[in-house]
């Protein structure tokens, strides 16, 4: 295992990738629900590297062997689209939930890439993550796609044997799970998620079981 780089939060400039790169940010994930913590992230990761856009990637089937209770990818697509609407920096990319099936990064990326080829993807995970990167389908030919980019989480070391940078954000111990645990003792989640994605959820009833 190889210590992971220290983040580089200098600005960067055209001539870093060329001047005809656009670099883009991607955070894909269940958003089970979404919540603030997914848009602080993608705030301060794009900040810091300079980023164009963030991308706001809802998977359809995670390739996780770990049970989560998940609701419908129409729902979560639509909670993803209510957190990041005030944002014109955020964007929505709803490739692997028209694909259908099992998300697995690497056909997403593949994917964009040919679609934009003038894309340089900054892939953004949380250091929970990081661990698993050995697990990921086709690892190897990923990160020679993509830069990985490590936000830190409490109790998970910055190590990993792929190339990864890591950028410090505050340490917001907030987690889907966490809020799902919370309606189903039906506890308030405000300040947890967006106004509009806790409004949604109680209209719809999610998460009630």
């Amino acid at each position: 295992m190889q210590t992971v780089r220290e983040p580089q939060v200098l600005p960067m400039t055209e001539n870093d990738f060329g001047g005809h790169r656009r670099r883009i940010g991607i955070l894909g994930g269940t958003f089970n629900p979404p919540h603030l913590g997914h848009l602080i992230i993608a705030e301060q990761v794009a900040d810091q590297l300079g980023l164009e856009r963030v991308f706001f990637m809802p998977d359809d089937t995670p390739p996780h062997v770990d049970h989560k209770d998940s609701i419908a990818a129409s729902d979560r697509k639509q909670m993803v689209a209510l957190s990041i609407e005030n944002n014109p920096l955020f964007e929505m990319e709803k490739c692997e939930i028209e694909r259908g099936g099992i998300s697995y990064t690497y056909d997403s990326i593949k994917f964009l890439k040919e679609r934009h080829p003038d894309y340089e993807i900054y892939f953004i995970i949380g250091g929970d993550m990081v661990a698993y990167l050995p697990k990921w389908h086709k690892i190897d030919q990923l990160v020679k796609m993509v830069h990985f980019v490590g936000v830190a989480r409490h109790g998970y070391p910055k190590t990993s044997q792929y190339p990864l940078m890591w950028v410090d954000i505050p340490l917001i111990e907030i987690s889907s799970t966490l809020i799902r645990q919370k309606l189903s003792q039906h506890c308030s989640i405000r300040y947890l998620v967006p106004p509009a994605v806790e409004k949604y959820i109680k209209e719809r009833g999610l998460y009630n079981d």
